[in-house]
């Protein structure tokens, strides 16, 4: 028995696979040709048209939290988060007040030029 499901799975996963693929071209053809000519003033578009949008996503903004794939900038988050994880308390306190310092979260009116002035933020750098 257990023989035969790993034989068939050969056969119904690139199956599972189109058929899902199958299903979301069709969901996202439906939802543009029902929302976006009214909304957008655009054309409605095909069911092949729909796949290649879909695909273009995928290929952009990747396949989910740890799926790979994913434009550059979507990475710098977790760059971030881990060089924020290193540091110690009082540094990560530091480089929120430099942030609040250069940014103006939670001021009203900040004067940029004088906000700019400040010493660089200092990250510690991890290595990779």
């Amino acid at each position: 028995m257990k023989k035969l499901f790993y034989e068939r799975r050969f056969i119904f996963i690139p199956i599972g696979v189109a058929a899902i693929l199958a299903l979301v071209s069709f969901v996202v053809m439906q939802l543009w040709n029902n929302l976006l000519p009214d909304v957008l003033h655009v054309t409605t578009i095909t069911y092949w048209q729909a796949m290649g949008i879909f695909v273009l996503c995928k290929i952009l903004f990747g396949f989910g939290p740890k799926g790979g794939g994913g434009a550059p900038w979507m990475r710098r988050k977790h760059m971030m988060e881990e060089r924020l994880s290193s540091m110690s308390p009082e540094e990560r306190e530091r480089f929120k007040e430099q942030m609040k310092n250069r940014c103006g979260w939670g001021k009203r009116g900040v004067d940029w030029k004088e906000a700019w002035k400040d010493e660089p933020i200092a990250v510690k750098e991890t290595k990779e």
